[in-house]
């Protein structure tokens, strides 16, 4: 079994937590100021180096979709070159986010997608830009559809199942803590059918800690998750220990969203009260904490991400 990785080298008040979607990728992070700046050839080039690695890919693109001004770069760069198809999807990805923040229409963003869908056959990342479309604006069947597009194409793809498990957790938003809901059954099930060392391993853990999410923002539970019995539960309990167990048996393969797992599991493992490994956990995270979970359900994540690591390490109390 591989330990943990060596302790972060923590300071209190010397550090500052990065809320960056890029997640640590750094050709990534150079790529998208380089195409705020309409510097679309680096996009190029960025995407043709990650060829078929269909999760790093559709990260890359969702992040880079998500800037501003990309729509209108990226439809410079199919006037330049419209055989583009790396132009063509990140052109469906921007439009996705700009119908989910009220600038254009769902139905032509959908267009965009299916068409970029037909270019690519083999590519789950226009299904993918369909799955963060159908959870704004579409129906329950329109997000399953879009999911087994994209599982079809890459059985382990991470980004999806994670976005599956938020559509799941969001139906039924007043019934309770209920042990049967459909969201522990879909990420029990994914994370089983997963290839052995799959972070998928998580995926039971984040069908809890959305359930919260949905649950305390309803008021079916408090905001406050510190403290609370919902994660005492013999299914939280097994969930933090499998994804645990997942993370001391990593084999150090780099993955485009580990950074999201690790985050997921320190925020069980706190809330669990199982500080010591929490506190190996903010070690390994260090500064780049993840929107998701610590903004959970409404809360200031810069704040709760500094109190449960402060606490965890011993700085500060809950």
């Amino acid at each position: 079994m591989t330990p943990p990785p060596p302790p972060f080298r923590f300071t209190r008040g010397k550090d500052e937590v990065a809320f960056d979607p890029a997640f640590g990728d750094e050709d990534l992070v150079a790529t998208r100021a380089a195409l705020s700046q309409g510097r679309w050839t680096d996009t190029r080039e960025l995407l043709a180096r990650t060829g078929d690695n269909w999760d790093r890919r559709g990260h890359r693109l969702v992040v880079l979709a998500e800037g501003k001004s990309t729509a209108a770069w990226a439809g410079e760069w199919l006037l330049a070159e419209p055989e583009s198809t790396d132009a063509t999807s990140l052109a469906a990805c921007a439009a996705v986010f700009r119908a989910v923040n009220g600038r254009q229409s769902a139905e032509s963003a959908r267009e965009l997608c299916l068409r970029a869908a037909r270019l690519t056959p083999r590519d789950p990342s226009p299904w993918l830009a369909l799955l963060i479309l159908a959870r704004r604006t579409g129906t329950d069947d329109e997000q399953v559809r879009a999911f087994d597009q994209v599982r079809g194409r890459h059985r382990g793809h991470h980004h999806a199942h994670y976005l599956m498990t938020q559509c799941l957790a969001e139906r039924q938003k007043t019934d309770g803590d209920d042990p049967f809901h459909e969201v522990f059954e879909f990420t029990e099930w994914a994370a089983d059918e997963a290839e052995p060392g799959s972070p998928l391993a998580v995926l039971p853990l984040v069908a809890l800690v959305e359930r919260y999410r949905v649950l305390a923002g309803a008021g079916v539970l408090p905001g406050d998750p510190t403290g609370q019995p919902y994660w005492g539960s013999p299914r939280a309990r097994q969930s933090v220990r499998n994804a645990f167990d997942w993370w001391l048996e990593w084999d150090g393969r780099d993955h485009p969203r580990l950074l999201l797992d690790l985050n997921h599991l320190a925020f069980g493992k706190f809330h669990a009260g199982e500080t010591v490994e929490a506190a190996a956990l903010f070690n390994r995270i260090g500064t780049q904490a993840t929107w998701a979970p610590w903004s959970y359900p409404s809360r200031d994540p810069k704040k709760a991400y500094r109190a449960a690591r402060n606490y965890a390490l011993g700085f500060g109390s809950r």
